[in-house]
């Protein structure tokens, strides 16, 4: 560990508690009295904020830690998750906003039920939010702990209840309205402090930044493909052409399209055209991010870095090759990515939560039982006392689930890439999940029972595959599950609907109309990643 000199110090506390003022003040401004305003900012977000909180919500420690880990092993071949994401991006935007915005959802799950039926919104509502809580917010406070303790020499511990209290400023009390607007401050940070660890670090290689991405092609150009071949030693995690025409696709669009903490900053924008324009806002950022999050770990590896294991990639550049004053920036980046993530996950946690699970177990009054999961918060079936009641359930549960979080991720201990991991054990479901969402979407055949057998199937099926065939790439595996579930749910649905389903959603083609704004972003950002993958492929 190196001593933070007092300047950096400086920077790096001043930042935290500016932003702890900063989301105590809009709390205390904002009001929380409905369960729009607590768990969709009362939709009224810009594109902007829709766009810079997306990218503060994806971005963490998994990215900044874990993915400058696999970084420093497999190299820029793991930049694939960020840069098919972009084009997945643009997918959700034009084709499943437009449903989900029309619907007027809260929730997945809601959609779930109003599309299926009741048991597959409560069978994934409860798998979500144990997914939330033990894989996502457990595995960012790990790795952000872990950081505190290799810059500063925190102990694992303090750090990870440090952060907890950090993220606790923005996600309890204040809503996704306080989370939102804190990201849109957090995400400028943590872009341009990240940014300056590179571009130190490039410096030190080669004396300037474009001399020193020519320094590292030239002495690990193996880092540099972005598609790998089966002879390297990663091709299990990374295989080959899977990341763009295969299992890729299920967890990119399972992320980007199903997932609860990411969509939620879309339905709660003001209109469609703002979702779709802060998503393809997003489409752009995500395609800089390798530079702030992979080549640090390229960069570590090339300079000989002396760490126990790849996730010690990132701290050690900070450590080593950030200066004064800088080094407390790009911490403070490396935190706000941390806060924003973790406010987010347990935001959208109390979400499923309060919304999907406790209104439909424990608010089922002889008065509202025929349309309680109505989502309008002014529905006569729900008093200003249950919106107060279901905000008050939102803020105990979210607390509840940092709790939990915080007590979990001391085990996390043993990872080694971290960001796989997460991939990996998040794949389990994913196949079933994005099979139900296509189908569910844009086939009117589909049944409930089909959906539901795809929720019961697809861990089995994935760790039975798992097992069988241990040298399998988990990618390929989420693609070949993906087949089979979706495959299972065409022949129940044929089997149970001749024509189309009772409830399957009836939508005008006009519904998938875009600008001419959105258009042309598409386009760039489609022509953008062309050109990445045809100078590295």
């Amino acid at each position: 560990m190196s001593q933070f000199s007092s300047i950096d110090l400086f920077v790096f506390f001043g930042y935290l508690l500016i932003m702890i003022g900063i989301a105590i003040y809009i709390t205390s401004k904002g009001k929380q009295e409905t369960t729009q305003d607590y768990f969709l900012a009362s939709k009224a977000l810009p594109w902007w904020a829709v766009g810079g909180s997306l990218i503060a919500s994806n971005i963490s420690a998994e990215q900044f830690i874990g993915m400058a880990g696999s970084g420093y092993v497999v190299g820029m071949a793991i930049a694939s998750y960020e840069l098919m994401a972009a084009l997945t991006l643009v997918i959700v935007a034009k084709y499943f906003l437009p449903i989900f915005i029309e619907k007027g959802i809260y929730t997945m799950p809601q959609f779930l039920e109003e599309r299926f039926d009741h048991r597959v919104r409560i069978g994934l509502a409860i798998f979500w939010v144990l997914l939330f809580v033990f894989i996502n917010i457990t595995s960012v406070l790990y790795l952000g702990g872990l950081a505190l303790n290799t810059i500063m020499g925190i102990p694992l511990i303090w750090g990870i209840i440090g952060l907890a209290i950090y993220a606790a400023t923005f996600s309890i009390f204040g809503g996704l309205k306080t989370v939102v607007w804190t990201d849109v401050i957090q995400v400028v940070v943590l872009i341009f402090g990240g940014l300056f660890a590179s571009v130190l670090v490039l410096n030190a290689l080669g004396g300037g930044f474009f001399a020193g991405l020519s320094e590292l092609v030239e002495k690990a150009p193996e880092k540099f493909d972005m598609i790998l071949d089966k002879a390297n030693s990663e091709y299990i995690n990374l295989p080959g052409i899977s990341v763009l025409i295969g299992g890729m696709w299920i967890a990119n669009l399972y992320y980007w399209g199903t997932n609860q903490y990411i969509i939620q900053r879309s339905l709660a924008a003001k209109d469609l055209h703002q979702a779709q324009i802060g998503t393809a806002f997003a489409g752009f950022i995500k395609i800089l991010l390798p530079l702030i999050v992979v080549i640090p770990g390229i960069a570590a590896f090339v300079l000989g870095a002396d760490i126990a294991k790849p996730d010690e990639a990132y701290p050690w550049v900070l450590n080593n090759y950030v200066t004064v004053g800088f080094k407390g920036l790009a911490f403070a980046a490396l935190i706000a990515a941390i806060g924003s993530s973790l406010s987010s996950m347990i935001n959208s946690t109390s979400t499923i939560f309060t919304l999907d699970i406790f209104k439909t177990f424990f608010m089922r009054s002889e008065a509202s039982k025929a349309d309680l999961d109505s989502h309008e918060h002014d529905n006569p079936t729900l008093s200003d006392d249950d919106e107060h009641k279901l905000v008050r359930v939102g803020k105990i549960s979210a607390g509840a689930a940092l709790l939990i979080g915080v007590i979990v991720a001391p085990l996390l201990g043993n990872l080694d890439q971290a960001f796989q991991f997460i991939q990996e054990y998040t794949g389990f479901i994913s196949p079933g999940v994005v099979a139900i969402f296509l189908l569910g979407l844009f086939w009117k055949k589909t049944s409930a029972n089909a959906a539901l057998w795809a929720v019961i199937l697809s861990i089995p099926l994935s760790m039975l595959i798992k097992f069988a065939f241990p040298q399998l790439p988990f990618m390929d595996r989420m693609g070949i599950v993906f087949l089979i579930c979706a495959g299972i749910m065409v022949l129940i649905s044929l089997i149970e609907n001749k024509g189309p389903d009772a409830k399957a959603i009836e939508y005008e083609k006009s519904i998938f109309y875009t600008t001419p704004a959105f258009n042309v972003a598409s386009l760039v950002i489609t022509g953008l990643l062309a050109v990445i993958y045809a100078v590295w492929w």
